[in-house]
């Protein structure tokens, strides 16, 4: 072995044993989160004494997770923490059907709850963000930011477990959308692709304050909308339109659209213009 390579080994070893470490292999966490998925929406119904089982199977997986992932807890408090989540789990199933639900009422591309359970990445993405969320509220460990950030790297839609959001929530397409951790949404609320839901400034001073807008019932946000900041408030049964850029509240019932105008021209009465001029 070489001088270099030796010295780089050390060097390794001692920051590997102040932290800089991965803690747990991820790998574990989504076989779980997609067994967990794979329960609760099977491919065909299964028999009620299947599902006991695999609920005990996955709940033991979940605990042997968190041990490995939390430290600052007893192991007591660790399966305290592994049952309120199984508890609550019939709960966010429940919030889970009418997030399917509410999609298919609005969505007339969608056919039925299937279509949406099996290929909508929005729906994907909501629920693992529900089931994230519900473990951050017991605990501060990665592993509900892994949860998220697994559904962010399969459907492009980045949803911090933190942020707040009632039951149902609609995602249209939802590639490039970002909702960071002090969001606020309302009940009923649509939000299409590229949306962003953000803060006017990112600094580390400004962590434990509200950074991120608040969204109210019934509001729906087109395409490619960026909303800054942590005072922001959309109005309840507000329209906000595609392309829009809002840093100051809204008031119920708005209509916010972009007040550029696109010119439309008639090609054959158009010859002269040279279109690639700069």
């Amino acid at each position: 072995m070489s001088t270099e390579t030796n010295r780089f080994s050390n060097t390794l070893h001692e920051n590997q044993n102040k932290n800089w470490v991965r803690a747990i292999d991820s790998s574990k966490i989504i076989n779980w989160i997609d067994d967990l998925f794979k329960i609760l929406f099977p491919e065909k119904a299964l028999e009620t004494i299947q599902i006991e089982m695999l609920l005990d199977r996955n709940k033991a997986n979940f605990i042997t997770i968190l041990s490995e992932i939390v430290k600052d807890k007893t192991a007591n408090e660790i399966l305290d923490d592994a049952e309120a989540f199984y508890t609550g789990l019939p709960e966010l199933y429940h919030s889970m059907q009418k997030d399917a639900q509410a999609i298919l009422d609005t969505d007339p591309a969608a056919d039925c709850i299937q279509e949406i359970i099996n290929s909508y990445p929005g729906f994907f993405a909501i629920e693992v963000y529900r089931i994230a969320n519900a473990i951050a509220s017991r605990t501060s460990c990665l592993l509900p930011r892994i949860l998220t950030e697994y559904a962010h790297s399969k459907t492009g839609i980045d949803i911090h477990p933190s942020a707040t959001i009632d039951v149902p929530f609609m995602i249209d397409h939802g590639t490039g959308i970002v909702i960071g951790e002090t969001t606020i949404i309302g009940k009923y609320v649509s939000i299409y692709q590229g949306v962003t839901l953000g803060a006017l400034q990112v600094e580390k001073s400004m962590q434990e304050k509200k950074r991120h807008p608040t969204v109210e019932d019934h509001v729906i946000i087109y395409a490619n909308a960026t909303i800054l900041g942590g005072s922001t408030i959309i109005g309840n049964h507000s329209i906000v339109g595609g392309n829009t850029f809002i840093t100051k509240s809204v008031n119920p019932y708005s209509f916010v659209m972009q007040s550029n105008k696109n010119t439309v021209l008639n090609q054959q009465e158009i010859k002269d213009i040279n279109f690639f001029s700069i």
